[in-house]
This record gives C-alpha cells, sequence and structure tokens, in this order.
C-alpha cells in the first residue's frame, strides 16, 4: 500500500487508527424517488459521488434494516463506493444484462432499477444459499424482469453465449477494502492473494463468452491489490486483442491503466477498483419480445382478480404447481441449469385452489393492485403486519388486498370484514 499510494499513504493509515466507516444506501426508484423518500428518512442525507441515487447513512444511525422503508424495497443498503462499477456499466432500459457474481444483490438491483422494467436482467450466483439471498433482494427490490440462477460460470456463460449487451463481473476478492468493517483481514494471505487473481482471470474468461459484439463488461473488486486489479485487466486484454479498455465517463475516485478507476477511504468509500472493457464488432439490436401463448383463463382470471391491465405482461406458464410470468425477452434454454426463479411467481396451485405470492405484490405498483390499503412508515398497523399479525382494514375492502407503507407495496394479505389476515413470509417477520 506504501508503494500503491507514495505521499498519501500516511492519509490512508489514518482511516485504519479506529472510528466509523463509510455506510450509505440506494434509493430504488422501481419504488420511489430520491425527493419522496429522503423526507421520510430519519437523518438529513447527503450525496454519494459514486451514483445519482446513493446516499451516506450519517454515524449513529441504526436500525435501518428493520424499517418499512427497508421491508416495501424503498432502498437498498450498501456500502457507498459499492454503487461505482454498475455505474460504470451505462445500462440503458432494453439492455439484456448478466450480473455473473451477484450475490448478495447490490449491483443487480441497482442494475435492475436502471432496466426500469424493460430489457432483462439475468443474476447468478454460484453458491447456492447466496442465491436464495440473491433472490429475496431482487424480490424485495420489485424488479419483474429478472432471472436468478446458481450455475458455475462456466458453464452458464457457455449456454448464454453471445446474449448480452452488458456483463458485469464483481468477482470474489482479497477483499481489503472491507477490512474496516469485517473480518476479511483474516483471511489474508499473499497466496490467497494470488489464488484469487487466477481464479478472477477464468471468471473474465467465461464471461466474455456471453457479451455480444460490440458489448460492454465491468470488471470489479472491492479490494487494492494490483494483482487482482491491474494485473488481471492486463493479462485478460494480452490474451483477447478483441477487447479493449474504455472511458466510462465517471469522475469519482482516481484514474489507472488511463480509464479504469481506483477508490480509496480519502475518496468517500471504503475501497472498490472497475475497469470497463469493450468488445469489438458490430452492436446488434435484441430480436423483438417473444409472443405469449394463451394461457388458461382460470390463472387468467386470477391474474386479473390481482391487478389492472396485467402490469407484467401476459407470458405465464405452470411448473410445479407453480403460476411464473416470465419476463418478455427471456427466450432461452434453460434446461438443465439450476434457475430458482424466471420472472414473477404470481401464485402456487394448492388443493385446486390458487394462492397469491409475494413475489407479485412486491413487484406491484400500488396502483396496479385491485385493492390496497396504505399506512405511513410509523404507523402501529405496518409494525403490526410486518410482524405477522391481522390487522384493521377498510371493511369495504374484500378478498386479497396489497399493503403498502407510504405508496409503496410490501406484502399482501385477505381481507375480511374489516380484518386483514396476514400473508407476509414468515422469513421475513420483524421480531418484538
Amino acid at each position: 500500500m506504501s508503494s500503491l499510494l507514495g505521499g498519501e499513504f500516511d492519509e490512508f493509515l489514518k482511516y485504519y487508527e479506529g472510528g466509523s466507516f463509510f455506510r450509505g444506501l440506494r434509493v430504488n426508484t422501481l419504488k420511489c424517488d430520491a425527493e419522496d423518500l429522503l423526507p421520510l428518512l430519519p437523518f438529513k442525507a447527503k450525496k454519494t459521488p459514486f451514483c445519482p441515487d446513493g446516499y451516506y447513512i450519517p454515524d449513529g444511525v441504526g436500525g435501518l434494516g428493520n424499517s418499512p422503508l427497508h421491508h416495501c424495497g424503498a432502498f437498498y443498503i450498501q456500502e457507498p463506493s459499492a454503487s461505482s462499477p454498475a455505474e460504470m456499466l451505462g445500462v440503458e432500459e432494453g439492455d439484456l444484462v448478466l450480473d455473473l457474481c451477484a450475490a448478495p444483490g447490490g449491483k443487480s438491483t441497482q442494475i435492475g432499477a436502471k432496466l426500469n422494467g424493460k430489457g432483462l436482467l439475468w443474476s447468478n450466483e454460484i453458491v447456492r444459499n447466496r442465491a436464495n439471498i440473491l433472490l429475496s433482494n431482487i424480490e424485495r427490490m420489485g424488479i419483474p424482469n429478472a432471472v436468478v440462477s446458481s450455475a458455475h460460470p462456466e458453464e452458464l456463460c457457455e449456454r448464454l453465449s453471445g446474449r448480452f449487451d452488458k456483463v458485469m463481473v464483481d468477482a470474489p476478492c482479497s477483499g481489503e477494502g472491507m477490512f474496516r468493517k469485517n473480518s476479511a483481514f483474516e483471511h489474508w494471505s499473499v497466496e490467497h492473494v494470488k489464488s484469487c487473481a487466477e481464479r478472477q482471470l477464468n471468471i473474465l474468461e467465461s464471461a466474455k463468452k456471453a457479451l455480444k459484439p460490440g458489448g460492454v463488461m465491468v470488471y470489479s473488486t472491492c479490494t487494492f491489490s494490483r494483482e487482482e486489479n491491474e494485473g488481471v485487466i492486463c493479462r485478460f486484454l494480452d490474451g483477447n486483442p478483441d477487447f479493449e479498455l474504455e472511458d466510462a465517463g465517471v469522475c469519482f475516485g482516481r484514474p489507472t491503466l488511463g480509464y479504469a478507476r481506483r477508490i480509496f477511504p480519502m475518496d468517500g468509500g471504503e475501497g472498490h477498483f472497475a475497469a470497463r472493457l469493450r468488445k469489438r464488432g458490430e452492436t446488434f439490436k435484441n430480436s423483438s419480445p417473444i409472443k405469449a401463448e394463451k394461457p388458461d383463463s382460470e390463472v387468467l382470471e386470477f391474474y386479473d382478480g390481482l391487478f389492472v391491465d396485467r402490469p407484467f405482461g401476459s407470458r405465464l406458464t405452470v411448473a410445479n404447481n407453480k403460476i411464473i410470468i416470465l419476463p418478455e425477452n427471456f427466450d432461452f434454454d434453460t434446461s438443465g441449469l439450476p434457475i430458482l426463479r424466471a420472472g414473477i411467481l404470481l401464485g402456487e396451485i394448492v388443493k385446486r385452489r390458487i394462492e397469491p405470492h409475494h413475489s407479485a405484490f412486491m413487484a406491484a405498483k400500488p396502483e396496479d393492485c385491485r385493492q390496497r390499503a396504505d399506512f405511513s412508515r410509523d404507523s402501529a398497523e405496518i409494525a403490526a403486519f410486518l410482524h405477522g399479525e391481522e390487522i384493521a382494514v377498510g371493511a369495504g375492502l374484500r378478498g386479497w388486498c396489497a399493503v403498502c407503507v407510504e405508496g409503496m407495496t410490501t406484502g399482501f394479505g385477505k381481507a375480511s370484514s374489516g380484518r386483514l389476515k396476514n400473508k407476509y413470509p414468515k422469513g421475513l417477520r420483524t421480531l418484538k
């Protein structure tokens, strides 16, 4: 670090002499705008330099993970500089994007918000229990056009060869940028750094296969070592003359290798490295969305009974008694691939009846729902709902009903005679 930072090394060390580390959140624009959310937060938010929707969490502020606003997906708690790679990816609505090492979901949910329900997000995590956490965060943030898988990168990218406009590779690393906030330092060694660099290069070699000609790939880590950052990029470019490092058009952090970016604590974040690579070749447009097959009338009737104008499209399919609404751009052969979810889980067929699923309500906007009950973030009703209790609702509500917090959906229940039977998932409920 002394060699890397030169005259700034002493200033860098000051950040490791105790005290707090940088914390942040990112507004989920699928649910709300910053101007709507910021007045609801229990602190005055200051913007980070790393993405337009990122804000610092001040020292002393805690418990945000239990906030109803967090439960409804209004924001994602994320170390500030961790939002920089997805910003450098330059996602546009309609893109097909692969996030290859996606858990726990910070970068994926940022990409999903930028897609705004258009195009496709494919989020992959090889470790299955981490993939389940990824799916939970995709669901909480209300991303309707996502696929979540738990596949080996090599196998997945071979199967998805040449299909994506953008690929994110936030590679597993030695985590030097996390030394201030967790125990990553306990696992550090020179040998670990070298083994990480080899694994990272192998992942990049897999990821390149999924990219279209003319497509963009961002490689990132949360470590400082040259071997895992500049070293990996230079080795990759030496072996792949059809790729070039390009300017991502950002001004945060500091440049390295000309166009890549490094972020140190002195720059307002715990630490990140990111490089934007473009595959040479003529870019081609995505094919038109697949036409939907006409689903069963009973399933459509159920769909229309919950939501107005079929907000997630009509590409319905039934598998293992689960009713799934596939994303419009999902036209992949997934046979044999470990897919956890593709699109929205609308409901499940249970003993000849259909039960709605939490996933559908989280992806819906309040105006999409046939019935809804809206509560303030500090109401007794929403606290009871998130705890799993039955709550009082308007006497005019009957049947399946969305529950909203400050105009954002956070679950559902079944209303009858002024009471709402709680359907909030047990694994997400708060503890008293």
